[in-house]
């Protein structure tokens, strides 16, 4: 093969692999994006999740042994349900095992009654799942 038809096959190929490598990696970010399963939102903003937190904020405080209708979520993250000293759970919670991670909280506040049958709890949740990141991101703070 003569040198021209070499340097012309090189430079063919090493564009295609420049496209490719670009191809691939925007595959990879978007396809990343779009399969992000919802627990791994819990990444949310902090500062808006205090805001989503709002609707919390009757019946739950956020300092170590407040006391209000429903229990602190004064280190909420990674404690186990119904571990509150003097608070009265419901049965439900008392038996439940959860530890609150982000999967259970995701799902917990998105729908209580539906998650946890015969929890105390009459809030509806949380629907958004964007909001929900953003609680659980100001929740973790909370320690």
């Amino acid at each position: 093969m003569g040198d021209d038809k070499k340097h012309i096959i090189q430079t063919r190929v090493g564009v295609t692999k420049r496209y490719f490598c670009l191809w691939l990696a925007c595959a990879v970010l978007l396809g990343g994006l779009t399969a992000v399963p919802a627990p791994v939102l819990a990444d949310g903003h902090i500062k808006k999740g205090e805001k989503v937190y709002r609707k919390c904020r009757a019946c739950h405080g956020t300092k170590a042994g407040e006391k209000k209708i429903g229990p602190t979520l004064f280190g909420i993250y990674g404690r186990k349900a119904a571990a509150v000293e003097g608070f009265k759970y419901s049965e439900a919670m008392r038996a439940s095992g959860i530890v609150w991670d982000d999967e259970a909280l995701d799902k917990f506040l998105h729908k209580p009654r539906k998650f946890l049958k015969g929890t105390k709890m009459s809030f509806g949740g949380v629907r958004k799942a964007g909001e929900r990141a953003d609680l659980i991101a100001y929740l973790k703070t909370l320690k």
